[in-house]
């Protein structure tokens, strides 16, 4: 992954902010992605190949891990907390999922077509405008999706959440990424 200079990098101390990293990422990669769509209908270079790989391979691999950090991990969390601003949230959290589901054929239909644009070098007209509406439509869901978690609710769970929420999201999330929290010793 590349490196980005002046980004604000969390650690598992704050798994919030790590999820709100990975937001960074999630915009990066779309962004690979509309790069992509703007020129897939013509013959694929080296730089738009690697672009298009790499972008693929994190929504294939690392996306679903933060998918499964908010739904397994957070989310559940959150709806245990019985504060009247969490609760107002949850009509929204059930809403957020839901975009995790409908974002899921969307994926796999970038996923193919962009597969077999690597694989052949080019699409037929019909591919080439399924590919760039499904990369629209993931952009125009993410950058609402991403602005009410970053805005309200990792905000709200970094200051609903006790600390043993926070170190037990964060040990599932290390899981997930076979990754060890290494903790120091008072």
């Amino acid at each position: 992954m590349p490196v980005q200079i002046g980004a604000k990098a969390h650690n598992f101390t704050d798994p919030t902010g790590l999820l709100s990293d990975c937001h960074r990422r999630v915009e990066m990669f779309l962004g690979s992605l509309e790069v992509v769509a703007q020129t897939i209908d013509n013959p694929a270079t080296g730089e738009t190949s690697r672009a298009l790989e790499s972008a693929l391979r994190y929504f294939g691999q690392s996306a679903p891990k933060h998918t499964a950090d908010e739904e397994e991990s957070l989310f559940p969390r959150l709806r245990q907390i019985q504060h009247p601003e969490v609760r107002s949230a949850f009509a929204r959290l059930e809403q957020l999922e839901e975009e995790h589901r409908w974002a899921a054929p969307l994926h796999a239909e970038v996923k193919r077509l962009g597969a077999q644009y690597l694989s052949t070098g080019n699409l037929s007209s019909p591919e080439v405008e399924a590919f760039r509406k499904a990369v629209a439509s993931l952009a125009s869901m993410y950058k609402q999706h991403i602005r009410f978690e970053d805005e309200l609710v990792f905000p709200l769970a970094a200051r609903m959440l006790s600390d043993a929420d926070k170190a037990a999201i964060a040990d599932e999330m290390a899981g997930r990424r076979n990754v060890r929290i290494v903790t120091e010793l008072s």
